[in-house]
């Protein structure tokens, strides 16, 4: 795969960043008959800067996950500022590229390859999970509605506006407390009577 390397100016860190200079030369069609896959791992997007500038300053031992993680941006702040890092995507390469890019950067995580689907492989117990810009199909409001209960308690959400997030974000308040923290940057909690992931069984499968 053909990269290219930027210096990533972000939350007060510099991070050197390899990344495929042409998401669209990814497209597969095979990929796209079979289950719709895009290649929208492949770019920096606006979201996820926010989403990483808007982290607090301090994670220290902290479990977090991220949801289509994509370059993982949010996921190298985080590790930098001391969190317990696990960066899920559903795309080999993503993982693959974002765990090149924390070792370049000096950097610790772990990544799973994981769907919203199939739950069990993110796991459970999480501290915060992060996501960003992850909200496009109408599919995405139902399975990122039932996964995030059985995360954590707290999640920051990047959403720039699509349509489907309108959708998410009605349901979402019968379980939690939404608040925008930073432009279009959502912090959501679960409300009192809302089941507590706490209570799950066991970690990261």
């Amino acid at each position: 795969m053909e990269l290219r390397e930027d210096a990533v100016s972000i939350g007060g860190l510099e991070l050197a960043l390899l990344r495929p200079p042409d998401a669209e030369a990814l497209i597969d069609e095979n990929e796209f008959e079979q289950d719709e896959f895009l290649p929208y791992w492949a770019e920096l997007w606006p979201a996820g800067r926010a989403l990483a500038e808007a982290l607090p300053e301090r994670l220290d031992g902290l479990r977090v996950v991220e949801l289509g993680c994509g370059l993982g941006l949010p996921s190298l702040v985080a590790a930098a500022r001391g969190a317990l890092v696990l960066a899920t995507d559903w795309a080999a390469d993503a993982l693959e590229l974002l765990r090149r890019n924390a070792e370049r950067n000096g950097l610790a995580l772990e990544t799973a390859l994981a769907r919203w689907d199939e739950p069990e492989a993110v796991g459970a117990g999480f501290d915060l999970v992060l996501a960003a810009d992850v909200l496009y199909e109408r599919r995405d409001v139902q399975q990122l509605g039932e996964l995030l209960p059985r995360l954590a308690t707290e999640v920051l959400l990047a959403e720039p506006g699509r349509p489907t997030a309108q959708a998410f974000f009605r349901e979402a308040e019968a379980s939690w407390q939404v608040e925008e923290v930073a432009d279009r940057v959502y912090r959501l909690t679960t409300r009192p009577s809302a089941p507590s992931s706490r209570a799950a069984p066991g970690g990261r499968a």
